[in-house]
């Protein structure tokens, strides 16, 4: 083959094409090496021996959507160096193919490709509809078969964990924050594999990390002169749980003033309430009021229930209920709803229902607490009655989480509506009003890097004893030099939750099944 083919085939020049078939779907070409010396690889020394020949069977990229093989003979030389240990070597083909490799070596590097971008299942389809025909676990021994990619020590480090297995086996990842590269990950989330990887590679000057304790303690032997940051996000997150639990603890403020009343007055207006003394109309009516008046007259003579019913041709219940009916408007079921234990007790289900109150497990325990004989499906059932409210029915009041949002949030990305709720919860309860300062405060010095107030911050927090912000701003101290840092400088674990969601989306792509050594490789190589 002419020395051009070397343009659009890597190798091939090395090499004296014979002969070209093409047969059931696949082009095979014949070939042998073309060079008369080869080089030992031992003592580099020429030899023109051969000692025999063997065939090696290439696969190649499809050519015009048809299947690709190289057939090459190749010799075997007698290293002609009475010292060299190696009497026999094979002649070279380093461009065209590997040793012992049955793949080229651009066949190889796109297989290499496919399974770095798409792993085994996904990229088996798709290099079964390129021609390639390689099958999942080929592909994921041309990724596990890569070296790992160099890199210099970060001088700013970034260390986050992620799942494994959600909830049960978490490792580490470390990353290089200016560079924003992925440089390694760690088996576990402990401080021992942190500290002995920062030994290996000193010159860590500051570490971007969570406020987790383990890579607090091993940044601390590792690195000990390095400045550990505490994340930004990661904080705001922290305060944001400890503002809901403030919330939760102050629940009773977040409901409109509602009617004065208790359980028991509720109970004595049921009992009392008047009767509906409308009278029906029409054919059906005229029926029951004549059937009423039959029954009763024929009791009145002294008959038995049993013989009017026997007389009149009735079922016997039928008889009983008009016979029990002391008059023939309660005859008609429509007009009479069905009594139930709870009648007495669902006007003040419906007020506190209306005074935001949805929770059947805590109405159903109001009214055991009363001695009431009602269950609990007996509460559900009415209030499920009651979900879906009236025109004109005062709005419910907001929730927990609502109203931590409105505190967490930048007051400008709060609508009208948002601001005005707020208002009026902050108004109803002082220690929230008091919790909304301390986050704006906290806020004011995230992002203004003003991380020298934290101290002040934090005896005012621990000065106004409310519940969650407390023990959050306490718990600060334990790690106040990283906090502080993360409050003043401007690094950040911002490229490290990116390098996370990557991982999220190799993990997918391996539908969960990869072990920590392939799941490192696709990682370091992405």
């Amino acid at each position: 083959m002419h020395r051009s083919g070397t343009r659009w085939f890597d190798g091939i020049g090395d090499v004296d094409v014979e002969a070209v078939t093409a047969a059931f779907g696949t082009v095979e070409v014949v070939a042998r090496g073309r060079v008369a010396q080869v080089a030992c690889p031992d003592c580099a020394g020429f030899s023109d021996r051969v000692h025999d020949r063997y065939q090696r069977r290439l696969k190649d990229l499809p050519l015009a959507e048809q299947g690709f093989v190289i057939r090459l003979t190749v010799r075997r030389f007698i290293c002609g160096s009475a010292d060299c240990p190696c009497r026999t070597f094979a002649e070279p083909f380093s461009r065209l193919a590997a040793p012992y490799a049955r793949f080229t070596t651009r066949l190889n590097r796109a297989l290499e490709g496919v399974g770095l971008a798409l792993a085994g299942r996904d990229g088996a389809r798709l290099a079964g509809q390129l021609g390639f025909g390689a099958g999942r676990m080929t592909l994921l021994r041309r990724v596990m078969a890569l070296p790992d990619p160099q890199f210099s020590t970060p001088r700013v480090l970034g260390v986050d964990d992620f799942a494994i297995c959600r909830g049960q086996t978490y490792s580490t990842v470390l990353t290089s924050v200016e560079d924003q590269r992925v440089v390694d990950v760690l088996p576990t989330r402990e401080a021992g594999p942190l500290a002995a990887w920062l030994i290996r590679h000193p010159g860590v000057e500051i570490i971007c990390r969570d406020r987790a304790g383990a890579y607090a303690e091993g940044a601390r032997r590792g690195a000990p002169d390095a400045l550990q940051v505490a994340d930004r996000f990661h904080l705001w997150q922290g305060l944001g749980r400890a503002v809901e639990t403030c919330v939760a603890a102050h629940r009773d403020c977040l409901r409109n003033p509602s009617p004065s009343g208790t359980l028991l007055e509720s109970t004595r207006l049921a009992s009392g309430r008047p009767q509906d003394d409308s009278v029906p109309a029409g054919r059906r009516a005229e029926r029951k009021k004549a059937a009423h008046a039959l029954v009763h007259e024929l009791l009145a003579q002294g008959h038995s229930r049993r013989a009017i019913a026997r007389h009149l041709g009735w079922g016997l219940n039928t008889v009983l209920r008009y016979a029990n009916a002391a008059r023939w408007q309660d005859t008609i079921r429509e007009n009479r709803p069905r009594p139930s234990r709870l009648d007495p007790y669902k006007p003040y289900l419906e007020r506190r229902f209306a005074a935001g109150c949805t929770s059947v497990t805590r109405l159903h325990g109001e009214l055991v607490a009363e001695q009431a004989p009602v269950t609990y499906g007996m509460v559900r059932a009415h209030i499920a009655t009651l979900r879906g409210a009236p025109a004109g029915a005062p709005p419910r009041p907001p929730t927990v989480r609502q109203v931590t949002g409105w505190l967490t949030r930048h007051p400008t990305a709060l609508s009208e509506e948002d601001r005005a709720g707020l208002k009026d919860v902050l108004a109803r309860c002082p220690e929230l009003d008091m919790a909304a300062g301390h986050v704006r405060d906290f806020g004011e010095m995230l992002s203004d890097r003003l991380g020298a107030r934290l101290p002040a911050w934090v005896d005012a927090v621990d000065a106004s004893q409310l519940p969650g912000l407390t023990g959050f701003a306490l718990h600060l101290l334990r790690d106040l030099d990283a906090v502080t840092a993360g409050l003043t400088l401007h690094w950040s674990s911002g490229s490290i939750e990116g390098a996370v969601n990557r991982i999220k989306k190799i993990k997918r792509q391996l539908y969960g099944r990869a072990g920590f050594e392939l799941l490192r490789k696709m990682i370091l190589l992405q």
